[in-house]
């Protein structure tokens, strides 16, 4: 495998960053990870500019141009020659010192790793996964915004703890108000009737680009879409249930805190969903080759 560090590219065994990296040091940086489809790189653009956005919202200057990080990623999807992957995209605040001041950090780094993946098994996607709603809260918009996608993912490592030690693959995260905000690495939906429900960004939910596709999907299928504050009751009651991630795409959910969602299993609209969201992602993309 060659990875991407700073221009230049590295075999796997001898890609390494520096231990005073402020991104080790702290978490102190940014990420995206990236999905790619039968040779194209799924919705490249709006990685690049969320990974931007971040960026900008902890004051951390990428260098290099939008263009050439897009470049850069479809680059590393040749070198390892991806047809079908995962890639998974880094800015550091770069080497400095034991102190926090991020000042005293020369210059950021920028690593880009193209490899596959598989979150999980098939017979998820067709039965469903068992989820736990968890003690550990969202990170306040006033404390590290969620919006951002920042490398110090203590507060999901938390939750996802929780959800192991209760059995669960996966925790649903409220916000401090007691609202349904996101899970550790996903968004999630409900459906009822025909409406497609879903926290908004303002509850605490990531700016998820698989959850804007889902949603475009979704509209184009005759579905109500809503964003709006979720309660347990509400999840507890929907007919369907699915969390949506970039490395997960669509996962039905069967059972929410031990309460069993539709039929307990992959109901017929998440099913349609994922089939139209997978046309998608094989007609769509920036081509690697």
């Amino acid at each position: 495998m060659k990875i991407y560090i700073n221009g230049k590219y590295y075999d796997e065994n001898n890609a390494t960053v520096s231990v005073f990296d402020h991104g080790l040091l702290y978490g102190d940086g940014v990420f995206e990870g990236i999905r790619a489809y039968v040779g194209r790189v799924f919705k490249l653009k709006e990685h690049i500019e969320r990974l931007y956005y971040s960026a900008k919202a902890i004051l951390l200057t990428i260098p290099m141009t939008p263009a050439e990080m897009t470049e850069a990623v479809i680059d590393t999807c040749r070198q390892n020659n991806i047809i079908d992957g995962y890639i998974r995209l880094v800015v550091t605040r770069g080497i400095g010192t034991l102190g926090l001041d991020p000042v005293k950090c020369s210059k950021p780094s920028v690593i880009i790793i193209a490899d596959k993946i598989q979150l999980y098994p098939q017979t998820v996607y067709e039965e469903g996964m068992k989820i736990v709603t968890v003690p550990t809260t969202r990170n306040f918009h006033n404390s590290l915004n969620p919006a951002i996608k920042s490398l110090n993912y203590l507060n999901n490592i938390l939750a996802k703890i929780e959800a192991t030690n209760a059995g669960a693959e996966e925790a649903i995260m409220l916000n401090s108000e007691g609202f349904v905000a996101e899970c550790t690495g996903d968004n999630i939906f409900i459906i009822k009737n025909n409406d497609l429900l879903t926290p908004p960004l303002y509850a605490g939910a990531l700016r998820g680009v698989t959850r804007l596709a889902v949603i475009e999907v979704g509209k184009q299928i005759g579905l109500n879409i809503i964003e709006t504050n979720l309660t347990r009751y509400d999840l507890y009651n929907a007919d369907e249930s699915f969390l949506t991630g970039t490395a997960a795409e669509i996962v039905p959910v069967n059972a929410i805190d031990g309460r069993i969602i539709g039929e307990g299993k992959c109901g017929p609209i998440t099913k349609k969903l994922l089939e139209q969201f997978h046309i998608l992602t094989k007609q769509s993309g920036e081509p690697i080759y």
